[in-house]
């Protein structure tokens, strides 16, 4: 069983590479003008939510690219600065493209498949049990909050089996009896 490298992780997950912003953003906006937010959308959606800029890193890197004239704010729509590559940006895409090429899959590439594929079911299940608090009867809330406690315990067991005796059969769910105090009692 694959517990990770433990110098992979963080408090975070998985440790990846730093992005290059800068490359990103050029490589962006020689495709289309764009914002800083529609940037750090594209760039989140393209590494497949692996890498994920803050606004902190990409609204920096667009003023140097300013400074550097290389791009160049105009109103967009709905008011918002769209960035679009000066005469002389163009020509530095031009010469310098292949380390402009797609600098998000070197990020996403960092990171395996099934931890891709982890994040994204951690998401399905967070919109599911959004969506229960939202529309669902209190006794529908209180199963799912059942289910997500089970879910939690279960995979904190499978860290704890060793990797000859695995935490039971792959899939099965371990439920908590209902006791007087209900499920997740004691809990902190």
């Amino acid at each position: 069983m694959w517990h990770g490298d433990p110098r992979m992780w963080h408090r975070r997950g998985p440790r990846v590479r730093r992005g290059d912003v800068r490359a990103a953003a050029l490589s962006l906006i020689a495709e289309e003008p764009r914002n800083g937010y529609q940037i750090i959308q594209e760039i989140r959606e393209r590494s497949d939510g692996v890498w994920q800029p803050s606004p902190g890193s990409v609204y920096p890197a667009l003023s140097q690219l300013e400074d550097e004239g290389l791009i160049r704010a105009e109103e967009g729509e709905g008011g918002r600065r769209a960035f679009r590559l000066t005469d002389e940006g163009q020509r530095y895409v031009a010469e310098h493209g292949d380390e402009l090429r797609a600098p998000w899959e070197a990020v996403a590439g960092s990171v395996r498949d099934d931890v891709i594929d982890m994040r994204q079911l951690f998401g399905h299940v967070a919109m599911a049990a959004m969506q229960v608090v939202s529309v669902g009867t209190e006794d529908q809330i209180e199963a799912a909050r059942r289910i997500l406690t089970n879910a939690r315990r279960n995979l904190y067991q499978i860290l704890a089996a060793d990797d000859d005796s695995a935490a039971g059969e792959p899939g099965a769910i371990q439920e908590e009896p209902e006791g007087p105090e209900g499920p997740g009692a004691g809990e902190a």
